[in-house]
This record gives C-alpha cells, structure tokens and sequence, in this order.
C-alpha cells in the first residue's frame, strides 16, 4: 500500500512561511487529485487546500491568500507554501492524494502521517 510521506513541518514565529512536502512512500506512475487537511489539538480534521488534475484549486476560507497548495509532476511530489502564518494555523497537517500505479491501472488513494506546523511567538 503506498502511503504519502509528509517533511517540511516545523516550528514558525507568526508571520513566517512553511513550505511542507509530500511524495508517496513508493514508486508510482502519476498524481490525480491532491489535497491537504490539518487537526489542530481538541479539534476534527478540517480540509484545507485540494487540487484537481491539475485543472481546478480550492481554498478553505481562511488560508486563502496565504497557502498555496501546487505539485511537481516529474517527481509526484506535492507542495503546500503556507506564508503569513498565524498561531491558529498550529496543527498537525496532512497530505492526501489519488494516484495511478502504473499507466492505466485504477486509481487509488494514499494519506500520510502527517507533519506537525507550530505557529507560535
């Protein structure tokens, strides 16, 4: 079972940037649709970012502006750059994305472990 693998996460003044990596944990053909959630202590898994084929890109309100979700097909990896970031964006983040195996082979699903982002003066 391929997994996504997360790295980047770390500790930021508010105000700073975080750009958090993802790739899957095995060789694989291609990335479909992409996404990023976080949990922040006490609270539910929210989404925060996806990306669709590379066609549509959404937001959750209040990272828009500041996080930009993006891939580097050549290498399968995903990016989330995070700038300006607030104390409210601790959490632990989470990367989530289809992929193809092999060319034409049914498409499947891998989350990570996650990666945690500390905002915090």
């Amino acid at each position: 079972q391929v997994q996504a693998v997360e790295s980047g996460g770390g500790s930021v003044q508010p105000g700073g940037s975080l750009r958090l990596s993802c790739r899957a944990s095995e060789s694989i053909f291609s990335i479909n649709t992409m996404a990023w959630y976080r949990q922040a202590p006490g609270k539910q898994r929210e989404w925060v970012a996806s990306n669709n084929s590379g066609t549509s890109t959404n937001y959750a309100s209040s990272v828009k502006g500041r996080f930009t979700i993006s891939r580097d097909s050549a290498t399968n990896t995903v990016y989330l750059q995070m700038n300006n970031l607030k104390p409210d964006d601790t959490a632990v983040y989470y990367c989530s994305f289809s992929y193809r195996r092999r060319a034409g082979s049914r498409l499947a699903d891998a989350w990570g472990q996650g990666t945690q982002v500390t905002v915090s003066s």
